[in-house]
Formats: structure tokens, sequence, C-alpha cells
């Protein structure tokens, strides 16, 4: 309910309005790997920008608390916040700068759309990109850069949340595991760490499948293969653990049943099924984020977010049991069910 100082002074909305800014900080590599107190003039020159405007970006940093300013003589220095240093820098192991860039460059694109995606209930790459949406991940994968650029979005999420996805239940029993659209192999990472007997397969389209060996999973790791396919159109090999992670909120509840019962299929008896999403209330009040992230797979693809019973209900409906949810209490959750 709102306040009558809310009434008053609607700050929220005001702040919701100009959200965007924010949504909008693009810092540079360079302002934030080597940041540690300079002056506006100094970064302004190595990075051969106004100083007025340089001077303008760090106060609004400073005003993020994204950087630390020491005033020294009547100038400022400018430094890193340690929540900078772990996650904006490129170099970081958690770094989400290429979340930034993919949400800045693509995601902030289709948001232009919103309101047509509303009112057609489709997404809308063609508009933002000139790209017909007929097949998913022809327009996901429109380009070389593109893919490259979507498959560091999902490394970095997985480097902040893959940890808690993978360990949420105990994966132990199961030896053999697919990731059936494993991308960058982030997860896979996260399994054969977490399970040192576990093998992981990451099953993938080819040129996904290219882009990964040569990007991101060093041929030096033993526990990790690869599988090239479509899981729509080709073959799902047997195993005893599928893992679809960030998978099924792409698409419709046809399609997600479809490719549900063609694991369960593929399963070995007693094997089972890890999904990974973000999950909404089951009121659907929230959470926000996830909330935001259903109307964003309106503007990009053909799916939505779901609650558990929603998902409970796909999984049953393929022939899974005994399932279980966990919440993880970050961005993405896990639901397991058994063969």
């Amino acid at each position: 309910m709102n306040s009558s100082n809310d009434i008053e002074y609607p700050k929220k909305i005001l702040d919701y309005m100009e959200g965007f800014l924010v949504s909008k900080f693009e810092i540079s590599n360079p302002l934030v790997s080597h940041l540690q107190s300079m002056s506006s003039a100094d970064i302004a020159k190595g990075l051969k920008t106004s100083v007025d405007g340089m001077e303008r970006l760090l106060m609004a940093c400073v005003g993020l608390q994204l950087l630390h300013a020491d005033i020294q003589n009547g100038e400022a220095l400018y430094s890193n916040t340690e929540l900078s240093r772990i996650y904006l820098t490129r170099t970081s192991p958690k770094s989400l700068f290429h979340s930034i860039q993919y949400n800045s460059q693509t995601i902030y694109l289709c948001w232009h759309y919103l309101a047509d995606a509303v009112r057609e209930g489709k997404n809308q790459y063609e508009k933002a990109f000139g790209v017909s949406s007929g097949d998913l991940f022809e327009a996901l994968y429109r380009s070389d850069e593109e893919m490259i650029t979507f498959m560091k979005l999902m490394n970095s999420v997985w480097n902040i949340c893959g940890k808690d996805v993978v360990t949420a239940f105990d994966l132990s029993p199961f030896q053999s595991i697919y990731d059936l659209g494993g991308c960058s192999g982030a997860v896979a990472k996260q399994c054969v760490s977490a399970y040192p007997e576990s093998m992981v397969t990451i099953f993938d389209l080819p040129k996904v499948v290219q882009m990964a060996k040569e990007h991101f999973v060093s041929s030096d790791e033993r526990r990790i293969s690869f599988h090239e396919g479509d899981f729509f159109r080709d073959p799902i090999p047997a195993s005893d653990l599928y893992i679809l992670a960030r998978i099924l909120h792409d698409w419709t509840d046809e399609k997600c049943l479809e490719l549900l019962i063609k694991v369960n299929k593929a399963c070995k008896p007693g094997g089972g099924l890890l999904l990974i999403e973000a999950l909404l209330n089951e009121d659907k009040s929230g959470p926000l984020t996830t909330q935001l992230y259903s109307l964003n797979m309106l503007v990009q693809t053909e799916g939505r977010e779901r609650s558990p019973s929603e998902y409970i209900h796909l999984m049953e409906a393929a022939g899974f049991t005994d399932i279980q949810v966990k919440r993880t209490g970050k961005l993405y959750d896990a639901v397991l069910g058994r063969k």
C-alpha cells in the first residue's frame, strides 16, 4: 500500500523512470581494471575523453557506490569499490561485464518494442535487428560475434549462480550427465568441480559446440565432452541425469512438454532431470526480477518464466516423479525429478 508521502512525492516512480540511465552505465575496462586513486584529468587523458564528461561520469559512479572518491588537496582521486573490483572488471573470475554488455547491446534494443510485444504476443527480433524469428536460435545466434557475446553472458551468470544450483540437491549418485543446451560449458564445469566422479557431456548445436571448444572449455578438461545436435530434432543419448539450465523458459508449454517427454524416454531407469530456472511465486506476485525476466522472454523468445507448480505439472506430464524444488535465494533455483 502506498504511503501519503509516496502520493505527495512519487520517489519510487521517479526512480523507475530514470532507471534506464543507470542501466546504460557501461564502464570501460581500463576505467575499472586499473583505477587506483586517479584524478578525473588523468583518467580522461588515458581514455582519450573530455575531462568534463569524465568528471561527470565519475561523480555519478560515486553516487551509485561503484567508485570511491578521496579528496586530497581539493582534488578528487577515484578508485574502485570492492563491489566494482569483483563484478565489473573484465579480468575478475566473477565479472558481470559481459552480462552488462549483452543487456545493453541486445536486450535493450529489443525492449524498445515492448509495447509491440505485448500487443502481438511475440518476440521482436525482426523489428530490433531485421532478422526473422522463425527459428529462435538462428535469431539469437545471428552472427558469430553475437553468439560468443551470448555465451560470455551465460558464463558470467553461472560464475555467480552455478555452484548454488548444482549443489541444491546431491547429484553425486549421477555419474553420467548430459547438459542439454550446455552452451559455454559453465554449468558443466560447476558439476565436475562439485562432483569429482561425474562425467558431463555438453549437448548443443554444432556451431555452439565449436565456439565452446575454441573459447570456453580447455581440451585438458577430461571429464567434459561434447555432443553436437538439436535436442528437438536429433536423438538424445541415454544418461543418468539431464540438466536443462535456462532452457524451458525459452519455449511454449507445448514445446517444453515435447522436449521433456523426449528426455524422459532417453533417461536411464532411476535417473533424473535437473531444471535450473528463475521461479515465480505461486501467486505470480514476485520476485520482481523474475517477473521482468518473464517480460523479457516475451520480447526475446517464445517462452516465459513459470512457478514451481507449473514446472512440476510439465515434468509429471512427461513421466517424471518424486519432484522436489529448492530455492537458492539467488537468481536461479533448482527442480529435480526422477524417472
